[in-house]
């Protein structure tokens, strides 16, 4: 498989690009705003320093993505941003680059690679969502932007798995509770999830390269714990 994650360098999207290059058949393009290390051995991992608010998706990404890839099966949204802050402290460059990262990037760069996707078998978009982003769920002080976002890709999702039903393309969406990375632990000191980012990980990794076999336009709790 071809397999794009973004938000790779660490945590969740990390882990995920570790797991699927143990298939030696998957060809893996992770995009973050840092390096990623590959360990040593692996030969089926290639990286771009990529800033998803910031970068030209065009000129930049496209070409990078076209030296490795001439169909894409499988697009994972995971790269995100959160910031605790209560409502009214919430500047508007904030909101706009939670925004940003959180939605228009996976919305731009669906976009671009839209033409690479269902074209030799049935593709997967899989984006990475929040619990909180699920109506009726509990909700947080300080979350409002994320949560928002998040709640936005998660209609973005069952929209797009209806426009692209007749493209052989499933997308879904993961949206995860609480899971110990370095983004939860900036945002929430002192905070212990359940979940860390390698057990996630092997959820998320078997769902996106199996899961829109059988989903189409699903969102999905999973979720141990929550904030």
């Amino acid at each position: 498989m071809n397999i794009i994650v973004t938000g790779g360098s660490s945590g969740i999207g990390r882990e995920v690009v570790l797991l699927l290059s143990k298939d030696k058949k998957n060809k893996i393009f992770t995009l973050s705003r840092r390096d990623f290390l590959i360990p040593p051995g692996i030969q089926n991992i290639r990286s771009l320093r990529f800033d998803l608010e910031k970068g030209d998706f065009q000129k930049q990404l496209l070409p990078e993505t076209k030296k490795h890839f001439d169909s894409v099966d499988v697009l994972i949204n995971n790269a995100g941003m959160l910031i605790n802050k209560p409502f009214a402290g919430i500047q508007e460059d904030e909101w706009q680059s939670i925004i940003n990262i959180n939605l228009l990037a996976p919305v731009r760069l669906i976009r671009l690679l839209l033409p690479y996707m269902g074209k030799k078998s049935r593709s997967h978009i899989l984006n990475i969502g929040s619990i909180g982003g699920i109506q009726g769920s509990i909700k947080y002080k300080g979350l409002s932007a994320y949560s928002t976002s998040k709640g936005a890709l998660s209609v973005l999702t069952e929209c797009l798995a209806e426009e692209f039903n007749d493209r052989n393309i499933a997308v879904n969406c993961l949206a995860l509770g609480a899971v110990q990375t370095e983004m939860l632990a900036k945002a929430f000191p002192g905070y212990s999830a359940q979940t860390d980012a390698k057990t996630i990980a092997e959820f998320i990794s078997n769902f996106a390269t199996s899961g829109h076999l059988y989903m189409n336009g699903k969102v999905i709790p999973v979720s141990m714990s929550n904030p």
